[in-house]
């Protein structure tokens, strides 16, 4: 067992969180309703993460609640905060004591192995542990497991700067980084040509 993972250090609950409340705007569809894997990617990452959390969660806008499943639970966004911090924190303020696993919507190639690795690899007494490229060095902030404490002291921060930008808090924090096997498996799609991009490397598969 990873000594960052102690059964006794761990407390309270962890929760995943689906962000897909983003608009979309350079891709021109909904990212979270694009099918890599048979499913909209949101309910693919829904699922996912459902066999590692006590429970889950779809981060969605107010008009979004049209073609999500039954069964499906969601929290819409407070629009408290520009960016991803916005369906963070509506996560954080109605489950406060909560860790929470946050994966984006626009990441076709993460995998439940990597999920595995993460939670196993989790530090629940810094503020985040995070997924990060070797080709940048940079924590994945919605690839992450955000610790409650983490997510009190973003509040704080996010009342008293004009930055909403979870990277560069996190760089200020105190998080645990870790590499995944392959820094492709934190690859975005975010435009067009990423999507074909990605569509390509799951064909070679």
């Amino acid at each position: 067992m990873n000594s960052n993972r102690n059964s006794s250090q761990v407390s309270g609950k962890l929760f995943g969180l689906v962000l897909s409340g983003g608009k979309s705007t350079r891709m021109g569809m909904d990212k979270g309703n694009i099918s890599y894997h048979g499913l909209p990617q949101r309910e693919y990452l829904y699922n996912m993460l459902e066999a590692f959390c006590e429970r889950t969660f779809l981060s969605i806008r107010a008009d979004q609640h049209r073609g999500i499943p039954a069964g499906i639970d969601v929290i819409v966004d407070n629009d408290d905060f520009r960016g991803p911090f916005n369906g963070i924190m509506s996560a954080h303020k109605l489950y406060k004591n909560a860790a929470w696993l946050v994966l984006a919507c626009d990441l076709p190639l993460i995998n439940a192995d990597t999920i595995s690795q993460l939670i196993s690899f989790r530090a629940p007494g810094r503020d985040a542990t995070a997924l990060a490229t070797r080709e940048s060095g940079l924590p994945e902030p919605l690839a992450a497991i955000w610790e409650p404490h983490g997510l009190a002291k973003a509040m704080v921060h996010l009342a008293d700067t004009e930055s909403s930008c979870p990277r560069k808090f996190l760089l200020r924090s105190d998080t645990a980084l870790l590499f995944p096997e392959s820094d492709l498996l934190l690859s975005n799609a975010n435009s067009p040509l990423e999507y074909e991009e990605i569509r390509h490397k799951l064909a070679a598969k």
